[in-house]
């Protein structure tokens, strides 16, 4: 770098080139999408924490992926650079973790179900729920450390719609040999790693619903991990194709549509799925009605 270059202060946010009625019409599209996660996942939220038949440990870690997604959503608003970055890392960190340990639940649960109360006590779902947030807030806080140690000196455009560490780095006047080294590496550990984790917990519990004789049986079994997987499907496909596909200038913009897809869809994805498709989440829903009709 030379010598009369002055670092610059602060970035501007290229967003999607648009027409301004366009804009107007996905401003709505959007505002009504974060209003709707909003909505679901505070609703379960209250309804994990006011229903007792829903306090059990695969509830328990729900109610912290309802907790994230409002907080994920929240977070992609534009604003200080620092502080924008921790929270997206964090909390896309963190419901990784979050997603692994419910896998573990439910092979716990299937493989292992006259020792579940003893192994899923409330104290090791507590430790894990802990260690989830512990683990995603300090991956992410390296992260930033080490992109706040370099020196920016322009051009000051990210072409992204929030501050993408990627898309940051690019505007580095320094070496980020380093911040490539340890992006690549949270990659495999928060996305590879569990993934790899709920894919064997998976093929375990697949065995062990092909030994179960009865069919009601083999379907009460399987209905129980039907959700968890659609969620896991969609968010670590949209995440592994954002964060671990060799970056181009040729698919930037396409990277840019999926990380809004990513963005607004997935805090949507849990609740729909837990609720349409959990039988107990709409019993409480029905339960919940129902008694607010009588008071």
């Amino acid at each position: 770098m030379e010598a009369n270059q002055s670092q610059i202060a602060e970035f501007i946010l290229v967003g999607f080139q648009l027409s301004e009625d366009l804009e107007l019409l996905l401003f709505g599209i959007f505002s009504l999408l974060y209003t709707f996660n909003l909505l679901a996942n505070g609703m379960i939220l209250e309804l994990i924490c006011f229903d007792p038949r829903l306090h059990s440990p695969m509830y328990f870690f729900l109610s912290h992926l309802a907790l994230i997604d409002i907080f994920y959503a929240s977070s992609n608003l534009p604003n200080l650079l620092a502080n924008l970055m921790l929270l997206i890392f964090s909390f896309g960190s963190v419901e990784c973790l979050i997603l692994l340990a419910m896998s573990y639940d439910r092979y716990v649960a299937i493989c292992h179900p006259l020792q579940y109360t003893v192994i899923m006590n409330w104290r090791a779902c507590s430790i894990l729920a802990i260690a989830c947030w512990v683990c995603g807030f300090a991956l992410a806080l390296v992260q930033v450390i080490l992109l706040l140690r370099l020196p920016f000196c322009g051009p000051q455009k990210v072409n992204h719609f929030f501050c993408e560490i990627r898309s940051v780095l690019k505007l580095a006047c320094g070496d980020i040999w380093i911040n490539e080294m340890f992006l690549f590496a949270d990659g495999v550990l928060i996305l590879v790693g569990p993934l790899a984790l709920m894919l064997v917990s998976y093929m375990r519990i697949l065995w062990a619903i092909l030994k179960i004789r009865s069919k009601e049986g083999r379907k009460k079994a399987f209905s129980t991990c039907s959700s968890h997987l659609c969620v896991v499907g969609f968010y670590f496909g949209l995440a592994v194709i954002v964060y671990m596909v060799p970056d181009n200038s040729q698919r930037e913009e396409h990277l840019k549509i999926l990380f809004l897809f990513y963005a607004l869809f997935n805090p949507l994805l849990n609740p729909l799925v837990y609720s349409v498709r959990n039988a107990q989440v709409k019993a409480a829903f029905h339960r919940v009605v129902q008694k607010r009709r009588t008071v």
